[in-house]
C-alpha cells in the first residue's frame, strides 16, 4: 500500500497516487469479488505459488517436500506455507505496493506461467473479513535469512520488523487474520474447512488442516471441529484423471463416480478430455435429461488445481449445452478476479478443441454403441440438430437418427424417407396440426418443420439420400389430394354454402365442399400464419387510408390469400348440415363447424374466433332446446 509523500510539491513536479484502502476494499467486496468466502482461495493460491518458487529453487526436492497447513479455531485463521519467503526488501517491495506482485520479480518473470495468480492484489481481500493482517515470513533464498514481520491494517498503514531466525526456524510465510465480528459466516473452522476442499481439492501440493481439538478424537467438540480431526488432508487423492486403474472399466466408473459427486446426477457418459499443447484434464459428463433449449450449463474450472469458478460458460461453445464439465488447465489466463476466464486466443482455442472431443464422442457412439446413442438423441436431440445445422459432418451421421415429428407419428428420417419417397414439410406447427390427419389418410408424407432447426435439416435430407425429394407443403397440394363431389350434390348444397361464405367472410374464409379421410373429420382450415398476417396488413391499410402509414401500408399490400374452409361431404354430420334450409340456422352451423376447426387447428385464437365459438355453440343449443319444447 503506496503512502502519499506528505511533502509539498514544486510547480510542475510529479505527484504520486493518494490511495483510500477503505474505499479500495468496499470496491473489490462490491465489484472485483462475488463473495467475502475468496479471501482463503487468494491465501491459498498465495502460498501454493510459493511453494512452486520454493520448487524452482530446490528442483531436487520431493514433490511432497513442502506444504500448506490451515488452521481455524474460531479466533484465528491461519494459512502456513513452507515457500520460497520473503526478505525485508520483497516485504516492501510486494506487500506495501498495490498492484505489484511478487511473481513479476524478474527472477521468476519467465516461470511465470507456472504461477496461479498474476495481479498483485489478492492479500487485500483479507480485508474482507479482517482489519489487520499479520505476515510473518522468512526467506529461502537467503541463507541464514531473519525472520521478517509485517502488519498490514485497513486504514493503510502498516509496520515492518525484522526478527531474529528463531522466530520462524524455517523458510516459509505464515499469514494471520483476526477475524472481524461480523466475519464469522467465513471464519468459522468448518466453513474454513470446507472452503479449503471447496476450493483446492484438486492442487498438487499437500494442503491439511487444524482446528485445534484434540487429534484422534474425531468429533467437533472444542472450538468447532471437523469429523476429519486436526491435520485432516484438504486433498488427500489427486484428480481422478491422474489416477492409474486397473481396467478401462474401473476408470470410466470412477470417472462417472467424480462426475456425480461434483454435479449431484448420475452422468449419461463421461467424456474423458486431454488437451496436451495448453496442460488442460478434465471429463464432460453427459447430462441424463433433455435441458432447455438455450440454457448453458457453468462447467467448473480449475486453473493449476486452484478452482477458479463453477460457472464458466465460456469453455464450451453454446451448442454443447447437453454437458458439464469439470476441467484443471495449466495455461488458461484468469481475470483479475480469478473468478472467469479471460477471453483471449488461447481460450477460443480451448473451446473448438474440446468442441471437437464432443464431437468424436458422438462419431464413436453412432459407430459403435447405438444404444447409447439412443438415450443420447432421446434426451438431446434438440442440442444435436442445432450442432447438425452447421456442422456438415455430424450432419452426414446422424441426421438419418434423429427424430422428427411426423404424419406416420415420431421417426427417424431415414425411416420416413424409405416410405415417402417425397418428403414435404411444413414451415409452422400450427400448419402441421392443421393438415396431419388429412395428409396422412391421403398416403402424403408430411414432417412438422415448425421446431427449431428441422425445417433446414429436413431439407438437407437429398445430401444423405440422394433418392429423397423434399417439398415445402403448399396448400394447392393437400386440396389436390381431396377428391370433388358430384356436380349433382355441390348444386343441392350451393344454397349453404353461400350462406357459410356470408357467415365467414369477416374471417376473409371461403367454404368449399369436398370429399376426404378420415371420415371422422368434419372439416379442416387451411389458414397460413402469412396469409392471416397478410390480411392483417391489409385491414389494416384500409383503416389507415389517405394517412401516412396508409401510404406504406398500401405499397407493401398485396392481394391477400384467403382462408379455405373445406367440409368434409362423406362426413354424416357436414350432410345434414348441407341440407339445413333455415338460414340462421345454416350461418349458425357454419359458424360452429369454423370454430371446430380452428381449435383443431391448435393455433391462437383471435378474439373474434373465441367470441364466434360461444356464439355459434349457444345459438346451437337454444336452438336444440327450442325443438325439444
Amino acid at each position: 500500500m503506496t503512502l502519499p509523500d506528505t511533502a509539498p510539491n514544486p510547480p510542475g513536479a510529479d505527484r504520486t497516487f493518494q490511495v483510500d484502502l477503505r474505499g479500495l476494499v468496499d470496491l473489490l467486496s462490491h465489484h472485483l469479488y462475488s463473495s467475502p468466502r475468496v479471501y482463503l482461495r487468494e491465501l491459498m493460491q498465495n502460498a501454493v505459488d510459493a511453494l512452486t518458487a520454493r520448487h524452482a529453487l530446490e528442483p531436487a526436492a520431493p514433490a511432497d517436500a513442502f506444504g500448506v497447513r490451515l488452521y481455524a479455531d474460531g479466533s484465528v485463521v491461519r494459512v502456513e506455507d513452507d515457500g520460497v519467503g520473503l526478505t525485508e526488501a520483497d516485504v516492501h517491495s510486494f506487500l506495501a505496493t498495490i498492484g505489484r506482485s511478487s511473481k513479476r520479480a524478474d527472477r521468476i518473470a519467465e516461470q511465470r506461467g507456472d504461477f496461479i495468480g498474476q495481479f498483485g492484489i489478492g492479500l487485500l481481500s483479507c480485508f474482507l473479513v479482517a482489519d489487520e493482517i499479520h505476515v510473518l515470513s522468512r526467506s529461502a533464498r537467503t541463507p541464514d535469512a531473519p525472520a521478517v514481520e509485517w502488519r498490514g491494517r485497513g486504514d493503510g498503514s502498516y509496520t515492518v520488523r525484522t526478527l531474529p531466525a528463531s522466530a520462524r526456524p524455517r523458510p516459509g510465510t505464515t499469514v494471520t487474520l483476526t477475524p472481524r465480528a461480523d466475519a464469522g459466516e467465513w471464519t468459522r473452522p468448518a466453513q474454513v474447512h470446507a472452503l479449503a476442499r471447496h476450493f483446492g481439492s484438486l492442487l498438487r501440493h499437500p494442503v491439511t488442516f487444524d482446528d485445534g481439538t484434540t487429534a484422534g478424537t474425531g468429533g467437533t467438540g472444542g472450538t468447532g471441529g471437523t469429523a476429519d480431526g486436526p491435520g485432516a488432508s484438504v486433498n488427500p487423492e489427486p484428480a481422478p484423471w491422474a489416477r492409474t486403474y486397473p481396467t478401462p472399466g474401473a476408470r470410466s466408473r470412477a470417472l462417472a463416480a467424480y462426475g456425480e459427486d461434483v454435479f449431484g446426477f448420475k452422468p449419461l457418459d463421461t467424456i474423458e478430455l486431454d488437451l496436451p499443447a495448453v496442460g488442460l484434464k478434465g471429463i464432460a459428463c453427459v447430462l441424463p435429461e433433455t435441458v432447455p433449449a438455450g440454457r448453458r450449463h457453468g462447467h467448473r474450472v480449475h486453473v493449476k488445481g486452484m478452482l477458479l469458478s463453477e460457472q464458466a460458460e465460456e469453455i464450451l461453445p453454446e451448442w454443447a449445452f447437453f454437458v458439464r464439465c469439470v476441467v484443471d488447465a495449466e495455461s488458461l489466463r484468469p481475470t483479475a478476479s480469478r473468478e472467469s476466464l479471460y477471453e483471449d486466443d488461447t481460450l477460443a482455442a480451448v473451446r473448438d478443441a474440446l468442441a471437437e472431443r464432443l464431437r468424436d464422442w458422438i462419431a464413436r457412439a453412432a459407430a459403435s454403441d447405438p444404444e447409447l446413442l439412443g438415450r443420447f438423441l432421446q434426451a438431446h436431440h434438440l442440442a444435436v440438430k442445432s450442432l447438425a445445422v452447421h456442422d456438415d459432418e455430424i450432419l452426414r451421421m446422424l441426421l438419418p437418427w434423429l427424430p422428427f415429428e411426423t404424419t406416420d407419428g415420431n421417426a427417424t428420417l431415414d425411416e420416413f424417407a424409405r416410405t415417402h419417397r417425397t418428403v414435404l414439410v411444413t414451415s409452422s406447427v400450427e400448419e402441421f396440426r392443421q393438415v396431419a390427419a388429412i395428409a396422412s389418410a391421403a398416403g402424403l408424407g408430411v414432417v412438422n418443420g415448425g421446431y427449431t432447426y428441422d425445417r433446414e435439416l429436413v431439407h438437407r435430407l437429398p445430401e444423405i439420400r440422394p433418392e429423397a425429394t423434399v417439398a415445402d407443403l403448399d396448400p394447392a397440394t393437400l386440396t389436390a389430394h381431396l377428391d370433388p363431389v358430384d356436380r349433382e350434390t355441390e348444386l343441392a348444397a350451393a344454397a349453404y354454402l353461400a350462406q357459410a361464405r356470408d357467415a365467414l367472410a369477416v374471417f376473409d374464409c371461403d367454404v368449399a365442399l369436398r370429399t376426404f379421410q378420415p371420415v371422422s373429420a368434419p372439416a379442416l382450415l387451411i389458414d397460413s400464419r402469412e396469409a392471416r398476417h397478410e390480411r392483417t396488413r391489409s385491414q389494416l391499410a384500409r383503416e389507415q387510408e389517405g394517412g401516412l402509414w396508409g401510404d406504406i401500408l398500401g405499397a407493401l399490400r398485396q392481394e391477400a390469400p384467403r382462408a379455405q374452409l373445406i367440409l368434409n361431404q362423406l362426413n354424416p354430420l357436414v350432410r345434414t348440415a348441407v341440407s339445413i334450409d333455415e338460414p340462421e340456422l345454416a350461418r349458425t352451423s357454419a359458424e360452429a363447424l369454423y370454430g371446430q376447426a380452428a381449435m383443431l387447428s391448435r393455433r391462437p385464437l383471435r378474439p373474434a374466433e373465441s367470441s364466434l365459438i360461444n356464439r355459434s355453440f349457444l345459438d346451437l343449443l337454444a336452438h336444440a332446446l327450442r325443438k325439444d319444447s
